[in-house]
């Protein structure tokens, strides 16, 4: 089965969404879609590292990766703002990325794999390294799922109860990392923060509760993965930019069905008032 180079690319697209998906309403929660940018940019960086040292792909961007999230995180708050900070933070990596690799890569090396991702080109290596990151993403997440919620929601009531808002923020910082370094190969250093914010903000008109936004954020991911990469099939389009493509179109759809739902509910909750002042 893993023969064929579309289950294999579904497959991947999978993984990557699954994780990335639930992961992503942390983002969304914190405001950190900046911080995901300047961690996916230094994927480039990643690249240029294990071409040089002739190493894995996937350890290259995840060593870079966490070396900027690590790099913003201590920068943040002291001289510079937060934006300001990782504004800086994610042009410098994408640009010192581009040159590098340019220095180092091979000739004939396509950098727009890199950049928006080669879903379709992904081997069974790849999948294993989607699927054990994915996978170990999601285990700690559930693993520290309330106390990582509870610094989230407020940082007070956690020190109140015990927990360390700053440990859970340094074990957020790792799984971005390690979602950007499996999913590079599926949407590229450009899209990957899309992955992770897109189907996060999409769920969350639709439900109430976090646990179901996570739930739902991971379906929309999956949905876009799949749906995008049957588009990019049909109509020969590039894979990673029609998978945000078909997770942005979703989004667009959640937030126009959001607001039509309280159009009608408060035109429904005028109804009843006016009819029990009525009957008064």
């Amino acid at each position: 089965m893993l023969d064929d180079f579309l289950v294999r690319a579904a497959l991947a697209g999978l993984g990557v969404a699954l994780a990335a998906g639930p992961l992503g309403c942390f983002v969304v929660w914190r405001r950190m879609a900046y911080f995901g940018d300047a961690t996916a940019h230094a994927a480039l960086l990643g690249v240029a590292l294990a071409l040089a040292l002739e190493i894995s792909i996937t350890l290259g961007v995840l060593a870079a990766a966490t070396a900027m999230a690590f790099a913003v995180s201590a920068l943040s708050g002291r001289r510079l703002a937060m934006d300001t900070a990782l504004g800086v933070a994610a042009h410098a990596a994408l640009a010192a990325g581009l040159v590098a690799v340019a220095l180092i890569a091979p000739r004939g090396l396509d950098l727009e794999a890199y950049l928006f991702g080669e879903i379709l080109a992904v081997t069974r290596a790849d999948l294993a390294a989607i699927w054990g990151g994915g996978a170990a993403v999601l285990a700690v997440l559930a693993w520290r799922w309330a106390p990582l919620l509870t610094a989230t929601l407020s940082p007070d009531l956690a020190h109140a109860g015990g927990i360390d808002p700053r440990a859970e923020r340094i074990g957020l910082t790792l799984m971005i990392a390690v979602v950007v370094a499996v999913a590079l190969k599926v949407v590229g250093a450009l899209l990957i923060t899309a992955m992770l914010i897109v189907p996060a903000a999409a769920a969350r008109p639709l439900v109430r509760t976090p646990e179901a936004m996570a739930a739902a954020a991971a379906l929309i991911g999956a949905l876009a993965a799949l749906a995008g990469l049957w588009a990019s099939f049909r109509w020969d389009t590039p894979t990673g930019p029609t998978i945000v493509s078909v997770a942005a179109g979703l989004f667009l759809l959640s937030a126009i069905g959001a607001g039509i739902w309280a159009i009608v509910a408060g035109r429904i909750g005028t109804g009843r008032g006016e009819g029990l002042r009525g009957e008064g």
